[in-house]
């Protein structure tokens, strides 16, 4: 892998910024409160921002996902969101995961579920380390200036440029595959921010870059990439399993393999994973259940024993229908013929998109090689 060359380092000066002592305390309970990255910058955004959000856009790669076009001025520039924003804390929480976190894909009895869903919901964890962070802000920035600062926390909930933000705060860079890339965590960064009416100093660049790499690109099983750093969300596997509500297209479901819940192939794949270490907090340690669960056995699942199985899980906001026709397209690109007593059961399922999963995974099933 070849790296781009890290920008030069800003010029030396004798004036220390006056936020400077406040922002090392912050960077400083970050970590104590198990954040394994963070980063100031000003909060602004520039014009690329805007026009790589109206391409994105422009070109339908959001597909179903209406929200992403709504509220586009607050998503490319933090002071449309609010105006009295001065600085954005952008934090970083690894969830890397211990080993291969493709290796379930080498059993076609199990299904593959995203790195990131396999424990609590990472909204619910992010978000509260990021608010008790938020009072240490306020706390310490009211004893350093006369007038009480003012913060307000988001996560990817909020229509919010994280990954621009992220980059901007030194955190790293976007990669080829649009998610944010880091020196030291590779592709496995939850992100969150914090809007501050403070003046704290921009910390620098991240340094590093994909160079030549194109790893990411090649892995997606869909070729949901029409070009680098570019992703026609229409296409992946993410999307399809999570966001897409109706029947998934026909010529994308050979493709799709046993994911059933999201996709980390393109993310397992970059060079820069090699520095990443696991994750070290408690609530984001993967539940034994959900890292190669059977097919069978969540074929199964009617809503109530999905609702309880996936209680406190990202998971859990999909329904169980959605949940069902995913977990019968992995079925039915398992190969394993001893699964047809199980995806014939689903056949006359009350839901219609849960029937037409079952009926092609039959049709898979019965004639493999068709």
């Amino acid at each position: 892998m070849t790296e781009a060359t890290p920008s030069a380092p800003a010029p030396q000066t004798s004036t220390l910024h006056p936020g400077s002592r406040l922002s090392a305390r912050i960077r400083d309970k970050a970590l104590e409160l198990g954040f394994d990255a963070i980063g100031f910058c000003p909060a602004t955004l520039g014009p690329e921002a805007r026009v790589r959000l109206q391409d994105f856009l422009a070109n339908g790669y959001h597909g179903e996902m209406d929200w992403l076009a709504d509220r586009t001025e607050q998503r490319s520039q933090p002071t449309a969101l609010w105006p009295e924003a001065r600085t954005v804390i952008a934090l970083g929480l690894s969830y890397a995961p211990e080993g291969d976190a493709l290796a379930t894909l080498q059993n076609p009895d199990c299904g593959n579920i995203s790195v990131y869903a396999r424990h609590r919901d990472y909204h619910d964890v992010l978000k509260g380390m990021l608010k008790h962070l938020a009072q240490f802000v306020v706390r310490e920035g009211r004893q350093a200036h006369p007038a009480a600062p003012e913060v307000k926390v988001f996560v990817d909930t909020a229509p919010v440029a994280e990954k621009p933000l992220a980059h901007k705060a030194g955190l790293g860079w976007q990669g080829k595959h649009t998610n944010l890339v880091s020196r030291q965590h590779g592709s496995w960064l939850f992100l969150g921010e914090i809007y501050t009416t403070l003046d704290l100093p921009a910390s620098p660049p991240s340094g590093g870059g994909c160079g030549s790499c194109t790893r990411c690109l090649n892995a997606c099983p869909t070729q949901a990439f029409p070009a680098p750093y570019q992703m026609d969300a229409r296409r992946c596997i993410s999307y399809l399993t999570i966001e897409h509500a109706g029947p998934i297209p026909l010529p994308l479901r050979p493709l799709m393999g046993t994911h059933i819940y999201g996709c980390d192939d393109c993310l397992a794949v970059c060079p820069w994973n090699r520095f990443a270490k696991m994750a070290s907090t408690i609530k984001l340690q993967p539940r034994a259940d959900l890292i190669a669960p059977d097919l069978a056995t969540l074929s199964q699942l009617d809503d109530a024993a999905f609702r309880a199985l996936f209680s406190g899980s990202p998971i859990k906001r999909i329904g169980r229908n959605r949940f069902i026709r995913n977990v019968l397209v992995a079925m039915g690109n398992s190969g394993r013929a001893h699964l047809l007593p199980h995806v014939r059961a689903l056949t006359t399922d009350p839901d219609p998109v849960v029937r037409d999963a079952a009926d092609w995974a039959m049709t898979q099933l019965e004639s493999p090689t068709a």
